[in-house]
């Protein structure tokens, strides 16, 4: 079934998870993205592959379009905001620390490998961080207590829908019910992805206005 967002709970809180790629949680007002990559074009083209460069701004222009229907109070990154500290431009850093002004938010990042060595302003850094029985972080964490549900990305997560003609592959959701992992699909529109394990509860990115249970 099609939606314009899928709700959950865990515990006595509420999830809803957004075609936009992103989490909301109603109780804080928290918005959550994780994976964006900024500055990939740029790493790539410094390895000699020629990338535009418009995707940075696609995924800045994305993350002010979220934050300007849901006005969380505050937006959380869950690791690889940056691609790499070797392509990170005056320009981008310079984007990148006025954003809490300029969405009127606050923006923490929990470090992702990609981070590793960026240093910007005004985004507060964090290895994880929790709120009641949920745990975010950017890779998975193992030895949590049952009853803690672990929201990470790193994984970027896809799936792919088949008929008699086609083989499509979709951004998703997609939850491990056996160790209590919802692995967030990737905003950055230059990630690549990950198939997910048959075993996996899925939700498949559409569109930015649909997203389909599988």
């Amino acid at each position: 079934m099609n939606k314009s967002l899928f709700k959950f709970y865990w515990g006595e809180t509420l999830l809803e998870m957004l075609p936009s790629r992103a989490l909301f949680l109603p109780k804080t007002k928290e918005l959550f993205i994780c994976d964006v990559h900024l500055g990939k074009a740029e790493y790539f083209q410094q390895n000699g592959i020629p990338l535009t460069n418009n995707s940075d701004e696609n995924n800045l222009s994305r993350i002010k379009k979220i934050v300007k229907i849901y006005r969380p109070k505050k937006l959380t990154i869950l690791g690889d905001l940056f691609h790499s500290k070797y392509s990170i431009s005056s320009n981008l850093k310079n984007k990148v620390e006025i954003l809490p002004k300029i969405l009127k938010t606050k923006i923490e990042l929990i470090v992702g490998n990609h981070d590793l060595g960026c240093v910007v302003e005004n985004i507060k850094l964090l290895n994880h961080k929790k709120f009641k029985n949920l745990m975010f972080s950017h890779e998975p964490l193992s030895s949590l207590e049952n009853e803690t549900l672990n929201i990470c990305g790193h994984y970027h997560p896809k799936l792919y829908l088949t008929n008699s003609t086609d083989k499509l592959s979709f951004r998703c959701f997609a939850m491990d019910i056996n160790n209590n992992i919802l692995y967030m699909p990737a905003f950055g529109d230059l990630t690549g992805g990950y198939p997910c394990k048959k075993s996996f509860k899925k939700w498949a990115i559409i569109s930015e206005k649909e997203i389909l249970e599988i």
